[in-house]
């Protein structure tokens, strides 16, 4: 083929295709262009006669929660702070959850378990109408007792059923999704089940940010610095973190109470844990005391005469003993600055502009079992403590376990993205992706490609031979 003639045809070809790609790119641009998941929770029981079996008669074993996971109910744990993307056009979703769950049983003579399984990190992704959960799974394996480390085992399937997660809104919200084991997860799950084996049901919500605005101007406005603010002993800010125990949230929240709890004047759900906010008082970096009070407060309702408040909660540390008050008001008792719990502050000495403790046991005191109505004896564990005290005006407080937005319950599956039901029969919007995001091109439109350039060629060669043709003519 001459050098002109071929040239020609590329031209025409690249031209061609170059105009469908350039139509094709909004679409892929638009694709792209994901929001993110900041904040949110997942509930999940793994497999509630798992649990059953673990803490039962036989394995004679227990759980514990880890990275600020929490329980909920009767049988659920609460994962949370959601991290991820959501595209609205596609629906394609995934978000990661934080905490984990750690179950040992069957205890040996020498202090180790032969069932030694820790699931953390849940993470879910959907995609093309499917969905699968991952976790983090350091199990030990029956039998040999070999410990293998997993990260993001496909462990379960999860049913949709016929969802459509398409939507513009800012949040997105699963309920009661049905989860089945996988081939991956049952060898992950220690076999403790098979492949094809129901798995506890798993909820979820997450929130989704809003499409950032375009910038006015790339100038940067000039901002004044903050001047570091000395607060001579009385503290900027302070929060303190705790559960209460751990056990009371789930009675509250179980079959016998079928109760729950209410938060005002600022505390934050933590998840695990309550946030009283707001801090005021003094410290005294000499001797390395407080005294400070905090907003916030939590009732707990439910049935068989239920109803204990604590607000007003203060904290004193004095000698390395601190102590925690609340005003409590319950059926039977009520009382301003009651001593609720003791706990020891060993190193409480500012690093940088924070003094803080983190996670430090507590144990109930005499004034504090009279508070639950003699539910619990004094000396109790009850759950950690951590406090954090801001020294100056620009010391950040640790961040607390992101919840997201309340959840909305409800009996089946949905999802609450706007426009999550509206059917779209466009080619460009019904064009899937592939799970590691690229874009798969339409047949149609390849099709269509194609044959522009099919006939491109075609139109060029027929030229060529009817010069061929009229030359010989003329020679003739």
């Amino acid at each position: 083929m001459p050098v002109r003639l071929r040239a020609l045809i590329t031209a025409v070809c690249v031209a061609a295709l170059g105009a469908l790609l350039g139509a094709l790119l909004p679409a892929t641009a638009a694709h792209a262009a994901g929001r993110s998941v900041q904040g949110g929770r997942l509930d999940w029981g793994i497999k509630s006669s798992f649990q059953s079996y673990v803490t039962g008669p036989i394995a004679k074993g227990s759980y514990s929660l880890t990275g600020g996971a929490a329980t909920v109910g009767a049988s659920q744990f609460r994962f949370h702070s959601a991290t991820g993307t959501y595209d609205g056009d596609s629906g394609a979703f995934s978000a990661s959850f934080s905490g984990g769950v750690h179950f040992v049983g069957h205890k040996e003579d020498d202090g180790t378990y032969q069932l030694d399984l820790t699931i953390s990190r849940p993470t879910v992704r959907i995609s093309g109408g499917s969905g699968t959960l991952y976790v983090d799974i350091i199990s030990k394996a029956k039998g040999t007792g070999t410990v293998t480390t997993s990260p993001q085992v496909p462990f379960a399937s999860l049913s949709l059923g016929g969802i459509d997660m398409r939507g513009g809104g800012n949040a997105v919200q699963l309920n009661s999704l049905p989860a089945t084991l996988t081939s991956q997860g049952a060898q992950s799950f220690a076999g403790y089940y098979t492949a094809g084996t129901a798995l506890d049901p798993v909820s979820l919500s997450a929130d989704v940010q809003a499409a950032a605005a375009p910038k006015a101007s790339s100038t940067p406005t000039p901002t004044k610095s903050a001047a570091k603010k000395e607060t001579s002993g009385t503290i900027a800010n302070g929060a303190v973190d705790w559960g209460v125990r751990r056990t009371f949230r789930e009675y509250v929240t179980g079959d016998i109470a079928q109760g729950g709890w209410t938060l005002s004047s600022g505390a934050q759900d933590g998840g695990a844990l309550f946030r009283f906010p707001a801090g005021e008082g003094t410290y005294k970096k000499d001797a390395r005391s407080l005294e400070a009070e905090f907003d916030g407060a939590v009732r707990f309702t439910g049935e068989q005469g239920l109803d204990l408040k604590l607000s007003g909660v203060r904290v004193t540390v004095e000698d390395a003993k601190g102590t925690l008050y609340a005003d409590v008001t319950s059926v039977g008792f009520t009382g301003r600055k009651v001593a609720l719990a003791t706990f020891t502050a060993k190193d409480f000495t500012p690093k940088g502009d924070l003094v803080e403790l983190t996670e430090v046991p507590t144990k109930l005191t005499a004034q504090g079992a009279k508070a639950f109505g003699g539910m619990y004896q004094t000396g109790t564990a009850m759950d950690p403590l951590s406090l954090a005290v801001a020294l100056t005006d620009d010391a950040a407080l640790p961040a607390l376990p992101d919840l997201g937005s309340s959840a909305t319950e409800s009996a089946s599956p949905s999802v609450t993205p706007e426009a999550a039901t509206e059917t779209r029969t466009d080619t460009a919007e019904a064009a899937a992706s592939t799970s590691d995001g690229a874009p798969v091109l339409p047949i149609g439109l390849v099709t269509g490609a194609l044959l522009v350039a099919g006939a491109a060629y075609a139109f060029v060669v027929r030229r060529r031979r009817a010069r061929t043709a009229a030359a010989v003519a003329d020679e003739d």
